[in-house]
């Protein structure tokens, strides 16, 4: 749905507000494996078949874009990737400094200066979140990361992020073991690898796949893991009984940016742009859980949608933005030190 979406704005509005015949634009689409990216890149090949725009849905990563970038000849004209990507774009050297009066909606956007770079705009939030068995605790509901850590209240096998997946989720042993949530940063590693230690032995999975802490709930295999907001809804709307907890969320985001080299650079400002209007992200937003990064399109969400968002103003007090420069600086350290915690 999200893919058709996009393909179908593009369809749309392509030659009115780009100036283009749909079938001339190009856009580089960044998908993981997994049901998920699975779906996108099959809604995307269909819905582009019929509005006749030009969208080739590859598994590129960072690797593979950077290197068509240096290379001078980019296959792409608008970035839609991670602010932590955009992070080592800039410092290759590979995309644009956007050029912020070149886009109208974002004057007035409302969006958080941790999301506008000189490089890329954030465009939606995306989020790390608790999610457990509501049949697993006589009716408790655990409500904190210090809830997830206590296994005599809670009782029951757990499961966390592993490498494999993404950052280790030290921020959550770092809550867990009372650090307030403005005081995260810089992340105190060894009160943070002390604080996981304390669990280490009920953590029976480190999933690898957006897919899996699903699949681990539903065969009762774990009562509780982390995971991607979102990878849950369907599940639950089967009837299959679990919850997200927002407290403590990691949010992360992604962004748009321009390539070294875009062949139509005033058609990707105009694409990005069109991007940042509320009513394209309140419509994004409707079709997957991807939060707004502008404010005012919760204005045009339902109320049971604009709930189950990790920008949403309640959500926003009881959860952090991942700081991307810290982990730019330390992920190598935090990877040794975590490979070596799980192998020991």
């Amino acid at each position: 749905q999200y893919g058709q979406a996009f393909a179908g704005f593009l369809a749309e509005h392509a030659k009115a507000k780009l100036g283009m015949d749909p079938k001339e634009v190009k856009v580089a689409l960044i998908h993981e494996d997994g049901p998920y990216g699975v779906g996108v890149a099959a809604a995307d090949e269909a819905y582009a078949k019929e509005t006749g725009i030009q969208v080739k849905v590859v598994n590129i990563q960072y690797a593979q874009m950077l290197a068509q970038i240096q290379q001078g000849r980019p296959q792409f004209d608008v970035i839609d990737d991670s602010m932590s990507d955009f992070l080592r774009f800039k410092k290759a050297g590979a995309t644009e400094d956007l050029d912020y009066d070149r886009l109208k909606n974002f004057k007035n956007a409302g969006i958080a200066k941790t999301l506008v770079t000189s490089n890329a705009v954030g465009k939606n939030y995306w989020a790390s979140v608790m999610a457990y068995r509501t049949d697993a605790f006589n009716g408790k509901k655990p409500s904190s990361w210090a809830d997830f850590w206590d296994t005599d209240a809670f009782p029951g096998d757990r499961a966390l992020q592993g490498l494999d997946a993404d950052r280790p989720v030290l921020e959550f042993a770092l809550l867990a073991d009372g650090v307030p949530l403005d005081k995260l940063y810089p992340l105190d590693l060894d009160r943070a690898f002390k604080s996981l230690d304390h669990i280490k032995g009920s953590i029976k999975k480190y999933w690898d796949t957006g897919a899996l802490p699903g699949v681990l709930l539903g065969r009762k295999e774990v009562v509780a893991t982390d995971v991607w907001h979102g990878r849950l809804d369907a599940l639950i709307k089967q009837g299959a009984p679990l919850a997200y907890q927002w407290n403590g969320a990691r949010r992360q985001s992604n962004a748009l940016g321009i390539p070294k080299g875009a062949a139509n650079l005033d058609a990707a400002y105009q694409l990005i742009d069109f991007a940042l209007r509320p009513d394209i992200q309140a419509q994004y937003a409707e079709l997957y859980p991807m939060a707004p990064s502008v404010p005012g399109a919760y204005k045009k969400l339902s109320p049971a949608t604009a709930a189950n968002l990790g920008s949403s103003p309640d959500h926003l007090k009881t959860g952090f933005d991942l700081d991307v420069e810290w982990w730019a600086e330390n992920q190598d350290a935090v990877d040794k030190r975590w490979q070596e915690w799980t192998h020991a």
